[in-house]
């Protein structure tokens, strides 16, 4: 009740702040289908099907909107359904699975004579696993009515999209209001070729037919480390090259170095401040030619196969915004306003296309508000409250500031820490590595930032991120009884600490 009560209260002062919208008049229909949209006119049309596309896409039509979603790649769901978040998980979990049974199940007392992997059956299990959530997501759209055009769209005017279908056809979706989803692609290096075969993206690192005997990671961020992660358990000499000092810049610096320990311990090694300056992939293998970031002499790297993980960038090629004037940053993203509005009336952009965190459930966030922006509502997206998820073993998970930022901003803070070697469900378990940290104001108690190294860290982290958004005290935390025994309880014992002492330590 409290909490319903203080969404209220925020809804109000949102209510208040925000200038209220014309009255927008919006077209409705009864009678739409599940295919192309032809030159009927709809209230709004998303370009892309990712997760930003297909959840606004849902919403608009939840709200009684006519709207039609296009999207090229003929299933939907985006870069992260198809070859990014959802087949990846499913690989880390197989590869864990692997790992536990030859290395840990003895400590349990469970024999296995042998254990072996088949590859194959591995990735149809990943394959099957996508295909049956991309059908789930045209489910949605029939169950709701969306309009749904198989093909590649681009601006003939702000209120027309052509598209070339996948039929090979041609037609014209118009809409009143129209949302720029495309997402983002892997960002590429000068001077090397992915061929996805021996120079591979993350797209082609879900797909290898042979395990690598020795891979090596152009970048240390989630994906590279995520894939590395992956391809090591299943016997790869894995090798992450990395320009910056540090893996994960934006991680909690002493989280950071708990968690390079633990996945050096896993037998990943690092080349920290390395630059690549060549690369030679005419053998069998590849040869990769490297300096220090500074300058220096160069060594020369072997592999069978090289991931290229440099991060990723906005996704608005063929989509001839220039022709309609909509404003780009240097580095091609769409810049928008509060409400998710370019610069150009009735388009609009969300997900990876604009500035803020490259992650899915931002973009499924941005999608929403976007809508609710759109009909005449309140949406509502804090960047600083979006928690960000390392999927290896174990996990990291984190919500808010950094002990760097509050340095930075000079903000006096408090810390409290709580280790799972002190947590009984994970002494229990035999999973006691990592700690919960949490950071509040010195003065309020107010929570500015949790950070947790655990297993299933990413499903732990969702109690700081509520808290963080309903503005909580690490005391608030600290007197909720929290079941016995939990991992969950280290977030208490770390609250405990932050504001008084815990008892387990």
């Amino acid at each position: 009740m409290a909490m319903a009560s203080l969404a209220r209260r925020k809804a109000s002062l949102l209510t208040r702040n925000i200038s209220t919208a014309p009255l927008l008049r919006f077209s409705f229909s009864l009678s739409r289908g599940f295919a192309s949209s032809g030159s009927e006119e709809n209230d709004v049309v998303i370009i892309g099907g990712g997760p930003g596309g297909y959840v606004a896409a849902i919403k608009a039509a939840q709200l009684g909107l006519k709207t039609t979603c296009i999207e090229k790649r003929g299933a939907l769901g985006g870069t992260c359904l198809n070859v990014g978040c959802i087949p990846s998980k499913a690989l880390l979990h197989s590869s864990h699975m692997y790992h536990e049974a030859k290395h840990v199940f003895a400590n349990h007392g469970v024999k296995v004579s042998s254990v072996e992997i088949d590859l194959p059956a591995m990735l149809a299990q990943k394959d099957t696993a996508v295909k049956n959530l991309t059908r789930g997501v045209e489910g949605l759209f029939k169950k709701n009515k969306v309009n749904y055009v198989k093909g590649y769209g681009k601006f003939l005017s702000p209120s027309e999209v052509s598209v070339e279908t996948n039929d090979g056809e041609t037609t014209v979706v118009k809409g009143k209001h129209i949302i720029v989803a495309t997402g983002s692609d892997v960002k590429s290096l000068p001077g090397i070729t992915i061929d996805e075969k021996k120079i591979v993206s993350s797209t082609g690192a879900l797909s290898l037919t042979e395990i690598p005997k020795k891979l090596i990671v152009i970048g240390a961020g989630y994906i590279g480390l995520e894939m590395g992660s992956v391809w090591g358990r299943l016997g790869s000499e894995v090798t992450v090259v990395e320009f910056a000092s540090d893996i994960v810049p934006s991680m909690d610096g002493e989280i950071r170095k708990q968690f390079q320990r633990s996945l050096e311990k896993q037998k990943m090694k690092f080349m920290l401040k390395t630059k690549v300056v060549g690369v030679d992939s005419s053998g069998d293998g590849v040869k990769l030619t490297v300096e220090p970031a500074e300058g220096g002499d160069q060594t020369t790297l072997e592999a069978d196969v090289v991931l290229v993980s440099a991060g990723r960038s906005p996704f608005t090629s063929g989509l001839d915004l220039d022709k309609i004037g909509v404003e780009t940053d240097k580095v091609g993203r769409i810049l928008v306003n509060e409400r998710f509005s370019t610069n150009v009336s009735g388009v609009y952009a969300i997900g990876d296309v604009i500035p803020g965190p490259m992650l899915a459930h931002k973009a499924e966030e941005d999608g929403v508000a976007c809508v609710e922006f759109i009909a005449g509502k309140h949406g509502h997206v804090d960047y600083d409250k979006v928690p960000g998820v390392v999927y290896t073993y174990p996990e990291v998970a984190s919500v808010g500031k950094t002990e760097e930022q509050l340095k930075k901003d000079g903000v006096s803070y408090r810390v409290g820490k709580f280790p799972f070697m002190a947590n009984s469900r994970a002494k229990a378990i035999d999973t006691a590595e990592g700690m919960v940290k949490i950071l509040a104001d010195k003065e309020t108690d107010k929570i500015l930032g949790v950070h947790i190294m655990s297993p299933n860290a990413g499903e732990l982290i969702h109690e700081a991120v509520l808290a963080i958004n309903y503005d909580a005290s690490s005391e608030d935390i600290a007197r909720v009884c929290h079941a016995h025994p939990t991992m969950s309880e280290a977030i208490k014992e770390a609250a405990m600490a932050t504001y008084d002492k815990p008892i387990h330590m």
